[in-house]
């Protein structure tokens, strides 16, 4: 089952795509009002609700409202998405979760991939063109892209070990990413059939497409 959760920070016009797709689609918080502009109904409301109106809360007359205590342990987003893990979702598309002034919720939300508990749900963070998921030791991430494409990988929770490469720009055999170093950065897609493949630790993978050239 495929969930997408709408959060509050920026969206690209293109991500209402994968709103229209979703089995379930839960708002975090403000994260309604995008939904809104789209005259797409959440099945779903989860957070606090600070970042509504009361007519805007009036509003969500046919959507599930599940409103949490402003003083909290979790963002609204990472309470989205375990609601979409407790309703069966394998695989998650978080689209809102980046941009405005918050950074430290930009950051939140894209360390809410590496979590060990969703090893299991396929989780990506989408903005436009750019979309993030988490490999772990042992997985394969297939690049679904064009050449020319973009790919960052970084090194989240300590060194990234045996870290291989096909079909890049800059090829990596079996080589070591170190946590902390911008080694990883914009790399690019070079042929059809791109992979990334670990030996160990946990890779973030960032895919920006570049258009169709």
């Amino acid at each position: 089952m495929k969930a997408v959760v709408v959060a509050h920070g920026e969206v690209d016009p293109s991500d209402v795509d994968h709103v229209r797709g979703a089995d379930l689609v839960i708002a975090a918080d403000g994260g309604s009002l995008h939904l809104e502009r789209w005259g797409i109904e959440p099945h779903v409301v989860v957070g606090d609700l600070d970042s509504l109106s009361s007519d805007a809360r009036a509003r969500l007359e046919s959507a599930r409202v599940e409103r949490w205590p402003a003083e909290k342990d979790k963002t609204d987003t990472e309470l989205a998405v375990d609601r979409a893990i407790a309703s069966g979702a394998d695989e998650i598309v978080i689209v809102g979760a980046l941009g405005g002034p918050r950074l430290d919720h930009a950051m939140a939300n894209t360390l809410l991939l590496a979590l060990e508990r969703r090893v299991n749900t396929r989780v990506r963070v989408v903005r436009g063109s750019t979309s993030m998921r988490i490999i772990r030791a042992g997985e394969r991430a297939d690049l679904m892209g064009r050449p020319g494409d973009l790919v960052t990988l970084l090194a989240v929770g300590g060194d990234a070990e045996g870290v291989r490469t096909e079909g890049l720009r800059y090829p990596l055999r079996s080589e070591t990413l170190r946590l902390g170093s911008s080694r990883g950065v914009s790399n690019e897609v070079a042929a059809a059939g791109a992979s990334v493949t670990l030996g160990s630790g946990t890779l973030l993978v960032i895919h920006s497409s570049q258009g169709q050239g």
